[in-house]
């Protein structure tokens, strides 16, 4: 054999791998600048959309502008403006503005058309969690004893609620404590004015909570417990059960068997461009690498952790991109068909109680309550949420 031919046969072998390597990431077509929405600086989520920013930055040159939110609706409205394309926003944003319940049910807002692109499913939990001191351990030793009850933010609220539920309690059965926030929340653990909050694992204020005199316990959400999930998953659909391994107290020797749900969540709307949510999605999976120990929980991005038969459904775009990628099956298609076909009635519903006159905004809500649920439970879906 001739080296002088198996040496150039080689360099050609791997100049053709550069070129194909090359055009694989001339596939991904964004413009140079993209903008999401995401939670408030400092936050878990905008910690990840920064790191993912460096990534696109990197890979393709393409620079991520992150627009800080302070609620649900102050990360939504950019994206719903067109201001941005896209957000990484939590089960607020994403599902609840999907059912317009809460602060989605005003009249300037209603069901919001929410299309996903990726969920993040890491090692972390979403959970209530309590002081150590405080005695709870399952989520039943709850009763009695203070939870905190956030002022103007529904969906931690209703997390507890149905968290609640998972042990036939309500909160007659606790002692309902507000706070103007959630920092607030996490902070009267410390202070001991109140017992139990709704967190993340890897948020800064579970570790102050774990460092303080009082410590921090995640009650247990026995999985094996069928009623008691039946009882939560009815009240928010959006729970699962998982075991988690990142955050304060936490690790692979030390997990909490929990409850949680995908933060964040890569939504838009259902208007946004096709090509665009395909090549966002594709640029997701092919930069991962570079952002996926960029912050904490990014490692829930990976393309083995996504979930395609969640709550919200997924944009045309980035089933385009899953299509190619063999992930997404047919079942994971129904699914989809029969989420949308839900907003449809829940937009048709929206259009009905628009129409109507009523003599205050409280009124509206009221009539907006009864229209919706009757609307979801005649098209065959369960209205989940009833009042608020």
């Amino acid at each position: 054999m001739n080296p002088v031919i198996t040496r150039a046969s080689a360099a050609a072998f791997a100049a053709a791998a550069a070129l194909l390597a090359g055009s694989a990431t001339a596939q991904v077509k964004l413009p140079p600048t993209i903008a999401w929405s995401a939670y408030d600086v400092g936050s878990g989520g905008y910690n990840q959309a920064v790191a993912i920013g460096n990534a696109l930055k990197q890979k393709y040159n393409v620079s991520l502008r992150v627009l800080p939110g302070k609620n649900d609706v102050s990360r939504n409205l950019p994206v719903r403006e067109g201001q941005v394309q896209f957000s990484a926003n939590g089960v607020g944003g994403a599902y609840l503005a999907q059912e317009g319940v809460f602060e989605f049910g005003a009249p300037n807002w209603g069901p919001q058309p929410i299309r996903g692109l990726m969920l993040n499913t890491s090692d972390q939990v979403l959970t209530v969690v309590a002081a150590k001191d405080s005695g709870v351990r399952t989520v039943a030793d709850l009763k009695g004893k203070r939870v905190a009850w956030v002022i103007g933010a529904p969906s931690l609220n209703q997390n507890i609620t149905a968290m609640l539920a998972f042990a036939n309690l309500t909160w007659n059965d606790v002692q309902k404590v507000e706070f103007g926030g959630f920092g607030a929340a996490m902070d009267g653990i410390v202070n001991n004015q109140v017992d139990a909050a709704f967190t993340s694992s890897i948020s800064g204020l579970a570790y102050k909570v774990a460092k303080s005199p009082r410590g921090l316990v995640y009650p247990v959400f026995a999985h094996s417990d069928k009623a008691g999930w039946a009882r939560m998953q009815a009240m928010a659909p959006f729970f699962f059960p998982f075991m988690g391994t990142e955050g304060a107290e936490l690790s692979k020797e030390k997990p909490a068997e929990s409850a949680t749900y995908p933060y964040p969540i890569l939504m838009t709307y259902a208007s946004q461009n096709t090509d665009l949510v395909y090549n966002m999605t594709k640029a997701m999976v092919e930069s991962f690498e570079l952002y996926k120990g960029g912050a904490p929980g990014n490692s829930g991005w990976a393309v083995e952790r996504q979930n395609f038969a969640w709550v919200i459904p997924f944009h045309d775009g980035a089933i385009r991109y899953w299509k190619e990628a063999g992930k997404w099956k047919p079942e994971h298609q129904a699914h989809n068909d029969k989420l949308i076909q839900r907003q449809q009635a829940l937009a048709a519903a929206w259009a009905e109680a628009k129409k109507a006159s009523h003599a205050d905004d409280k009124a509206f809500v009221a009539a907006w309550q009864k229209t919706r649920a009757a609307a979801l439970s005649k098209a065959g879906f369960d209205p989940v949420t009833t009042s608020w």
